[in-house]
């Protein structure tokens, strides 16, 4: 299983400061990699970057609002100068703003396209150079995105979370399609219900919770480290020839 090391790699993952960010960043730091997370909040960056370097000391966080483009161009050229080319991003900030279609504000609706949608194709273009440049590691380029149910199936008070999250998945089959001659491999994760701040309303509503766990084969929640394993696989040598994919790893729940 070698090829499921990801020693000598640098990784990237935004909003990996909790949730299922941390879940992925922790995966990919045991399997070896140099992660680097990125979030807005500075202690919490940094509370959680001592459980990273535990796992892999050259682990790093980084204060970034995925919002700004210029942000996230000095994100990478910081990375590249500290750390070196970036061999595996993973996009996984966002927000939900829950509200009825009928009332959703433009200001809201720009806030949630422009955090899970429009930041993932400026993270995507920004690494294209360094996940193409694979002289330092040998790695091939990886992008994973983070998608979600909702790509899928409707949901009558998250339209624009829906509409962003829909969006990441055809966004990633033409980066995959676009960049495999380069030798990127473009995927995405669709996770279940996780559980994570984002996630907390829906388990305080006990009828929607219950609903939820009886659609769920497995029965219950899922927890963030159990993100972790796609994660790896679809960031190392293993998945190769895996690219345009987009995986769920939700307890069966799209499956029944």
């Amino acid at each position: 299983m070698k090829t499921l090391k990801l020693d000598n790699t640098v990784a990237v993952v935004t909003g990996g400061n909790g949730g299922i960010g941390l879940g992925i960043a922790k995966g990919l730091a045991d399997a070896g990699a140099q992660v680097v997370i990125t979030g807005r909040d500075a202690a919490k960056n940094a509370a959680v970057l001592k459980d990273l370097q535990a796992l892999q000391p050259n682990c790093r966080a980084e204060i970034c609002d995925v919002r700004d483009r210029t942000a996230i161009k000095r994100l990478f050229s910081h990375v590249r100068e500290t750390l070196g080319p970036v061999d595996i991003l993973v996009n996984n900030a966002g927000i939900a703003i829950g509200a009825p279609p009928e009332a959703i504000s433009e200001a809201d609706w720009d806030a949630v396209l422009d955090t899970n949608l429009k930041s993932v194709f400026w993270c995507c273009q920004d690494a294209f150079e360094d996940l193409q440049d694979q002289s330092v590691s040998g790695h091939p380029g990886k992008i994973i995105n983070i998608a979600s149910l909702y790509s899928t199936f409707g949901g009558a008070r998250v339209t624009s979370y829906s509409a962003s999250k829909g969006g990441i998945v055809q966004m990633t089959k033409a980066l995959a399609v676009a960049w495999a001659p380069n030798q990127i491999q473009v995927n995405a994760i669709i996770p279940g219900w996780i559980n994570t701040d984002l996630t907390q309303a829906v388990q305080d509503d006990p009828d929607f919770y219950q609903n939820i766990l009886a659609r769920t084969p497995a029965g219950r929640f899922g927890e963030p480290d159990e993100l972790a394993g796609a994660a790896v696989f679809l960031a190392s040598k293993s998945a190769n020839f895996v690219t345009g994919v987009a995986l769920p790893v939700d307890g069966g729940y799209s499956a029944g």
